[in-house]
């Protein structure tokens, strides 16, 4: 083929594609609150990939989970080191669902730019032969309630040999007895805020399950795009910066509260992460039959007094710690 063909300037396009996705990502991944911007901006941008709204909020939450590891109770309960391994393990295991979601995203974005799917360029940044029909999938029928869901599923596989199971996390933080503690009591929620106080969401409970964190997804995806709650939820995202400290939502709770997290860019340094053969999860781990199918779910109602109440009794078993410790 002669130089300067019809073929050599499609390839020469799609190499500066990719290279521009790779700066793209790079740059979106830097930290918490990097990645919860570049989600939603894809989102606003892109209304109908649901997933990346989904992606934002609980992006969110793992940003006010970091501040309170610095915040008023947790370090009074954790040391250093625990706390230090908790947030590696939040950073680690965002990290990667980022470098593997962004791209696509923006593939699609690039897609629709031209008139043309461009999903043979999954290749370029090892996504799942799960994913790259789902996406072809999508392009032909437009089903966007199956891609939500397939997003999901291939977030939690994506994150469970190289975090979940990890030696590192495994032992340090998912079998620790703060974590458990956590678990059995229900003090780990995903909460979406709106702006008039109000809070929904749902506790995080068997968490090192895969498919237990992918029923999770389905349950938080139904709760955000309710069709009453969801306009609710996008006003909030819009009108409030993410800081990562929970002042975030709490400054709009009807008993407004003095802030007591930090503003985690403040506190929390950026990670230099290792990158490591990926494999493709879906070849040894297929997804379950029924995988598409939606969660049996009732209205959602509000947890917002339910979930300060856990907050109280967080403080509260701090409290009881102390005097135990204390005691002669």
């Amino acid at each position: 083929m002669k130089p300067g063909s019809p073929f050599d300037r499609i390839r020469s396009n799609e190499y500066f594609i990719i290279n521009r996705i790779r700066q793209e990502e790079f740059r979106g991944n830097k930290d918490n609150i990097s990645r919860t911007k570049c989600y939603q901006r894809f989102f606003l941008e892109n209304p109908e990939i649901a997933w990346s709204f989904l992606a934002s909020m609980v992006s969110r939450n793992t940003g006010w989970n970091m501040g309170d590891l610095y915040g008023e109770i947790i370090p009074e309960i954790l040391d250093e080191k625990t706390r230090k391994n908790l947030f590696l393990s939040l950073e680690r295991a965002n990290w990667i669902i980022f470098k593997d979601a962004f791209p696509q995203l923006l593939i699609y974005q690039y897609s629709k730019k031209t008139g043309r799917p461009m999903f043979h360029l999954l290749d370029h940044f090892n996504v799942s032969g799960f994913m790259q029909n789902e996406w072809r999938h999508f392009w032909k029928r437009g089903e966007r309630k199956r891609l939500l869901y397939a997003l999901i599923v291939n977030e939690q596989h994506v994150i469970q040999q190289p975090v979940i199971l990890h030696p590192s996390y495994k032992y340090k933080i998912f079998h620790s007895a703060f974590f458990v503690l956590h678990e059995l009591l229900h003090f780990n929620c995903i909460v979406f805020p709106t702006a008039n106080g109000e809070l929904y969401g749902e506790s995080v409970v068997q968490f090192k399950n895969v498919w237990k964190r992918i029923h999770l997804g389905k349950r938080l995806a139904s709760i955000l795009f309710d069709n009453d709650l969801y306009p609710r939820f996008l006003h909030f995202a819009v009108k409030t910066e993410p800081t990562g400290s929970r002042y975030d939502y709490e400054r709009y709770a009807y008993e407004r509260k003095n802030r007591k997290n930090p503003f985690i860019r403040a506190v929390l340094p950026i990670i230099e992460h290792h990158e490591r053969a990926v494999e493709d999860w879906s070849l040894k781990h297929p997804p379950k039959r029924g995988w598409p199918k939606a969660p049996c779910m009732k209205k959602p109602a509000a947890v917002t007094d339910w979930f300060y109440q856990k907050q109280e009794q967080l403080r509260l078993y701090h409290l009881a710690k102390q005097l135990f410790s204390n005691a002669p």
